[in-house]
């Protein structure tokens, strides 16, 4: 006669110690603090089309950080910059909002996302590395599909693993059960996660994004960006998005950055593909091998925020 509970069967953890888990990670999410009040203010005014660039940079420039590093994007080579801009509202006007929307957005969720990830495999730095190379990569297919605004991609691939840096602890102390379960079931590491604690990482990350006032469609494409084709009817205008971020993260896993324990179980839609009428996808992967050793040249300049 099996005495095992029926609680413990298949998954090697006890409904209560499940209960208790997922009590703590919405506890810690509980207390996660929001972006600081001046990034969110800035975000706004930089979302309102009756804004200044004069607005935006007096609420920017409470933070001499973000002010130095927006003052040197704007006189980059990347923007054809031929004389010196020392003023923070001329580069503001000169970079757009989306542009320094982004510079602020990155800045605030690197700290949280260069950190090691023992849960997840993943050593210091490769996290912000992975979703680096994802955000680029969407803003390079948003660019050649035209189906999505670049800074919009841009944003969703940044944001679509930030469900990790919550998640790490309790994936490390349950991973021997996920990754029997994803082996013996084979099912999607995300499943799996979301079996035994409760939670998977999108998940979680579309709860942190939430509550950060972000956008719904970040907030989707962070939560769906493992499932891309069970997105619901009544947010299927997102779908474009979500297509574009799932198809980069695939890209940037079978390049080899950020892999970690779960890349290993990953799995490549066709959907998205055939949604955002990409038929050279060998061509495509090649463009973006060539491109990861700039997107490397910029994570190591941001390290300096």
């Amino acid at each position: 006669m099996n005495n095992e509970n029926p609680s413990q069967m298949g998954n090697g953890i006890d409904e209560r110690s499940r209960e208790l888990i997922r009590t703590r990670i919405l506890s810690k999410l509980k207390d996660i603090k929001s972006f600081p009040q001046f990034v969110l203010e800035t975000m706004r005014k930089l979302n309102d089309p009756s804004s200044s660039a004069s607005d935006v940079a007096k609420s920017l420039s409470r933070d001499e950080g973000l002010v130095l590093r927006v003052l040197k994007l704007a006189n980059s080579a990347a923007y054809g910059s031929t004389r010196n801009i020392s003023n923070i509202t001329e580069a503001i006007t000169k970079l757009g909002y989306k542009s320094v929307s982004n510079i602020i957005l990155a800045a605030s969720v690197y700290s949280a996302m260069d950190k090691g990830l023992s849960g997840y495999a993943l050593d210091r730095g490769e996290l912000w590395r992975h979703s680096l190379m994802v955000a680029y990569t969407s803003r390079y297919i948003a660019k050649m599909t035209g189906k999505v605004a670049t800074e919009d991609a841009y944003v969703g691939g940044l944001l679509h693993d930030i469900g990790k840096v919550i998640l790490n602890d309790y994936v490390r102390f349950g991973y021997g059960i996920i990754v029997k379960m994803v082996e013996e079931e084979n099912i999607p590491f995300t499943e799996a996660e979301s079996r035994v604690l409760g939670f998977d990482h999108a998940m979680v990350g579309a709860i942190l994004a939430e509550k950060w006032e972000l956008p719904d469609s970040y907030q989707v494409a962070v939560a769906y960006h493992h499932k891309p084709n069970d997105l619901p009817e009544d947010k299927k205008e997102f779908q474009p998005l979500l297509d574009v971020v799932t198809l980069s993260n695939s890209i940037c896993l079978m390049l080899g950055i950020g892999l970690g324990a779960d890349g290993l179980q990953s799995y490549m839609f066709p959907e998205p593909l055939e949604r955002l009428g990409i038929q050279d996808f060998d061509n495509l992967m090649a463009d973006m091998v060539d491109f990861a050793g700039s997107v490397t040249r910029d994570m190591n300049e941001m390290a300096g925020f």
